[in-house]
């Protein structure tokens, strides 16, 4: 259900979360490493680092919603880095969700112009 919800904005915070923290400990990390806003309405990702599970913290009208989803099998593609907070596009977080990385390869190259070819 998490991979078809829209959101107006999804970051992935990048590198290895500690999965024991909670909704102050996450928003803390949002607010004071990356300073953006943990009360905007975007969607934050947080992930371990054994990467089969991952927190999501999101702001709604009147707090927080703090969801939590574990893989049977498998593993998120996570960057490591921890530098950054990357702010996703809607194809990029449903490739996360399936299990894809978030960087995925053009699937069709744009082509020459046709007077390029002749």
């Amino acid at each position: 259900m998490l991979k078809e919800m829209r959101f107006p904005q999804v970051y992935l915070v990048c590198g290895y979360t500690d999965m024991r923290r909670g909704i102050d400990g996450l928003a803390a990390i949002v607010q004071q490493n990356y300073r953006l806003e943990p009360c905007s309405g975007s969607l934050f990702l947080f992930c371990g680092r054994r990467r089969d599970r991952l927190k999501a913290l999101l702001w709604e009208e009147d707090g927080f919603l703090l969801m939590y989803k574990r893989l049977d099998n498998g593993g998120f593609q996570w960057p490591r880095s921890e530098s950054e907070a990357r702010l996703l596009t809607q194809e990029q977080y449903v490739w996360l969700m399936q299990g894809l990385s978030t960087e995925q390869p053009k699937a069709i190259q744009k082509s020459k112009k046709y007077t390029d070819i002749i």
